[in-house]
């Protein structure tokens, strides 16, 4: 499998601190090698729409459709508590 995103996620992660940059790089690594990794605490977020979310850190998560062999990585956002 790989990760793929596109220009808005490009654009978040520019505006997003270094060590989120970071942490969204290592978590894609893990994420292309196994979704049920246990730090990315991958979930279905919307059944309907096909949408799952997992952990960048503590307080940021990534929003992703598995689509054919790719995750297509939708939106990188704080953890709205």
């Amino acid at each position: 499998m790989k990760a793929e995103y596109g220009e808005a996620v490009a654009k978040a992660l520019r505006a997003a601190p270094d060590s989120v940059q970071t942490a969204l790089f290592k978590q894609l690594r893990l994420l292309e090698r196994d979704l049920r990794h246990p730090s990315l605490r991958a979930k279905k977020y919307d059944e309907a729409a096909d949408i799952w979310q997992a952990r960048v850190n503590s307080n940021w998560r990534f929003y992703f459709r598995i689509v054919g062999d790719t995750y297509r990585i939708l939106k990188v956002i704080p953890h709205p508590k």
